[in-house]
């Protein structure tokens, strides 16, 4: 858990996110930026510095997928294409009237060489809202963690996440996903299938003694009885 910005940041339950965005968040544009965060799991800086033309058409309305550029990602790597879903789409549809005229976020200082929302801007209005929610541990990375951890535990393929966190490998995505004591437990326990340790064990079958030879005296009896005792015809 992260303690006064030092750690990794905190996996966000789903409780935790309907309480940060109902009551810990306070405006529209804290709750769109952040929902971009979480919905497309993507860093702070990016959020920030998404431009009106990667969100909306020229009509006004909101796009299908998401651009973020490759020159405003970390690495600057390669430009990343996120489909926009549908609790994503009416954060963006109500924050229209209020975007900027260049960037979706503009600054409070319009003549400031950033234009857009800064990310310790961002941080400073997140740890706010943290503490009004009462979410200890958490971050604007808090977002990314969180999104990147849901698909990872839906069974999305490592190489499919990768496509959408940007990693330029796969260990570096692994870093991110946090494994739960639930999924350890139930890991090991899928170890079972495997042996019968500690499984009961069959009762014993004891070995069948070896055939002794009768007696002469016992033989010629048996051998007597049986000459004696008529034998029978079937009936067809």
């Amino acid at each position: 858990m992260k303690i006064e910005r030092h750690g990794q940041a905190k996996i966000l339950t789903q409780a935790e996110i309907e309480l940060l965005f109902n009551e810990g968040l306070q405006t529209s544009r804290d709750r769109t930026l952040f929902g971009v965060c979480l919905y497309t799991a993507c860093r702070i800086a990016e959020a920030c510095s998404l431009m009106v033309k990667d969100i909306y058409t020229n009509t006004g309305t909101v796009r299908s997928t998401i651009n973020f550029r490759k020159a405003n990602t970390k690495g600057k790597l390669q430009t990343r294409t996120i489909p926009i879903i549908e609790d994503l789409r009416s954060l963006l549809t109500s924050w229209k009237p209020n975007a900027g005229q260049t960037y979706l976020f503009p600054g409070r200082h319009r003549c400031h060489h950033w234009r857009h929302l800064h990310p310790d801007s961002a941080d400073r209005i997140l740890r706010e809202a943290f503490q009004r929610a009462g979410i200890e541990g958490a971050s604007t990375h808090s977002f990314r963690r969180t999104a990147l951890t849901q698909m990872s535990n839906a069974g999305i393929p490592l190489r499919v996440i990768q496509e959408i966190s940007g990693h330029s490998n796969l260990e570096q995505l692994q870093r991110y996903l946090e494994v739960r004591p639930e999924q350890v437990r139930g890991a090991i326990a899928s170890l079972s299938m495997l042996s019968y340790t500690g499984k009961p064990a069959l009762p014993h079958v004891p070995d069948e003694l070896p055939a002794a030879p009768l007696p002469p005296k016992q033989l010629s009896q048996l051998s007597q009885a049986h000459s004696d005792s008529p034998e029978e015809i079937p009936e067809w």
